[in-house]
């Protein structure tokens, strides 16, 4: 069996293929689909710079594809992957929890544990189970307040502290 440009694409596909089992982007399956097509293109006996040009073709048609397509049908409905931070979680209520391994407590942004500071105490524990309000990040803090139920009725306006 001689070796042929065609089997070279095979591999890099299968290589690009295999390599998107630990990213998850779909990008490394386009480019893998791309160059198997590209594979099918060299057994036609295209030279190298028709190969490099449908390479280009096949990615550039493939890759909106698998990212547009593909990639939602892989992710859970809801989750924003990437905008953990950017202020996009600010007024959600979450429900504390604590890590099995060192008891910290925090919550879950985007399946993802961040332990928590209190605002108005600088408290960093608390039971499991109690409502917060996300604020901000600090660092890798989450900055929460501690949740007020509507239900409860405000400070009548006869008392004698009143809130600047």
């Amino acid at each position: 069996m001689d070796w042929n440009p065609a089997y070279s694409w095979l591999v890099l596909a299968l290589l690009l293929s295999l390599a998107e089992l630990t990213s998850g982007a779909m990008v490394l399956l386009a480019l893998g689909i791309a160059a198997a097509l590209t594979a099918a293109v060299t057994a036609l006996g295209l030279t190298l710079p028709w190969q490099l040009l449908s390479m280009a073709i096949f990615t550039g048609v493939l890759l909106p594809i698998c990212i547009m397509v593909i990639r939602p049908h892989f992710s859970p409905r809801g989750v924003a992957y990437g905008t953990t931070g950017t202020g996009v979680e600010k007024g959600n209520r979450y429900t504390t929890l604590r890590r099995d391994f060192d008891d910290a407590t925090g919550i879950k942004v985007n399946g993802d544990f961040y332990r928590l500071r209190v605002l108005e105490s600088g408290k960093t524990e608390l039971p499991s189970g109690t409502p917060v309000v996300f604020r901000r990040f600090e660092g890798t803090t989450a900055l929460v307040a501690l949740h007020q139920p509507a239900d409860i009725t405000p400070q009548d306006n006869n008392s004698q502290r009143k809130e600047p």
